[in-house]
């Protein structure tokens, strides 16, 4: 198999609506939209574009976790994620010379499992070495403090 015929496309498509508020569809999924706080001039009714991110930090772990477990016959019960983005407001607002990105992200995981710390650490790294989202945020110069927990 050639690297083109492995490569994996995503897309989606927006339409802005009015304000700071789009319309967004992925497939044929139903659309679903975005919005802003209303100190950025939107009417804080919807989760924000920086939440989809920390939130899809949470999905797509949750996904390779699920491919990486199956591949190290690691079994576990269930799993909570908590993430948080932090940015620093002025380099958003226009400052020079300011990250307009998030300057950290917290990533804790809570997994209910009866494998050891040590198989806990195996696959925490595999799936940190895989997860596309964390390394998009890794790869942009973002400091990811991740925490596992075992529960």
């Amino acid at each position: 198999m050639d690297r083109v015929s492995r490569l994996l496309k995503v897309s989606a498509t927006g339409k802005w609506k009015f304000g700071v508020k789009t319309n967004l569809s992925i497939r044929n999924y139903p659309t679903f939209s975005m919005d802003e706080s209303s100190e950025l001039g939107g009417i804080d009714t919807l989760p924000t574009s920086l939440e989809y991110i920390v939130a899809a930090l949470n999905g797509c772990s949750g996904m390779v976790i699920l491919l990486v477990s199956k591949e190290l016959d690691f079994t576990f019960s269930g799993i909570d994620f908590e993430t948080t983005g932090i940015i620093y407001n002025p380099g958003l607002m226009g400052e020079e010379g300011v990250c307009t990105h998030f300057q950290k992200v917290c990533f804790q995981v809570d997994i209910q499992t009866e494998e050891s710390e040590e198989r806990i650490e195996q696959l925490k790294e595999e799936v940190e070495r895989r997860c596309p989202v964390l390394n998009l945020l890794l790869d942009a110069g973002v400091k990811v403090d991740t925490k596992w927990s075992k529960k």
